[in-house]
This record gives C-alpha cells, sequence and structure tokens, in this order.
C-alpha cells in the first residue's frame, strides 16, 4: 500500500509563503487522487485542496482559494501545497492523503483510503 510522508511545516509569520510537500511510496502514485486536509486544535479536520491523478484538474476550500496551489509530479511520487499570504487561522496540523478508486478531484475526507502523520504549520500575528 501506498505510504505518504509531510513536510515542509513551520513557523512563519502573517503574509509569509510555505511549501508543504508530501512524499509516496508504494503503487504507482499516478493511481492516486491526492488531497491535503488541516485540523486546528479542538477542531475537526477539513478539506484543504486535492488533486486529480493526472495533475489536470484541482479543487480548494473557499478559505484557501487564491492562496494555495497544489501540484504533483508523478515521475517524483511528490505532490506539493504552495502557501502564500499565510494567515494566522491557517495554524494547523496540514495531511496529506491518497485516494485510489475516484477519476477526478476528491473534497470529502471519508473516501481517502491512506493518510500521512501530518506536518505543523504555524503562522503568527
Amino acid at each position: 500500500q501506498v505510504q505518504l510522508v509531510e513536510s515542509g511545516g513551520g513557523l512563519v509569520q502573517a503574509g509569509a509563503s510555505l511549501r508543504l510537500s508530501c512524499a509516496a511510496s508504494g503503487p504507482p502514485f499516478s493511481n492516486y487522487v491526492v488531497g491535503w486536509f488541516r485540523q486546528a486544535p479542538g477542531k475537526e479536520r477539513e478539506f484543504v485542496a486535492t488533486i486529480s491523478r493526472t495533475g489536470v484538474t484541482t479543487s480548494y476550500a473557499d478559505s484557501v482559494k487564491g492562496r494555495f496551489t497544489i501540484s504533483r509530479d508523478n515521475a517524483k511520487n511528490m505532490v506539493y501545497l504552495q502557501m502564500n499570504s499565510l494567515k494566522p487561522e491557517d495554524t494547523a496540523v496540514y495531511y496529506c492523503a491518497a485516494e485510489a478508486h475516484w477519476d477526478a478531484v476528491v473534497t470529502r475526507l471519508d473516501p481517502y483510503d491512506y493518510w500521512g502523520r501530518g506536518t505543523q504549520v504555524t503562522v503568527s500575528s
């Protein structure tokens, strides 16, 4: 089965940028729809962004549209989340997830089959 490892989180000031990476191992990465989710302390995990198997189609939560960009490089088994104009409300643990059965983007949590352990993003004001 596919294994996912997130990296790139850190502590930044409001307005700064970060790029998160999701490294995959196992079956061909192009077989999976990939999504980014985040969870703040005391809150439920929420959808951030998702990308289709080929990278042609993407979808974003309203809260990050225009600021975040998801991309993938299947040859390198990598998915990225470029986060610009970060806000304190973006503070959360960010998780990478993979889904093996859908053909397009997936915005709900339940369909995802595999999850990474997360990387912390903290945005100070």
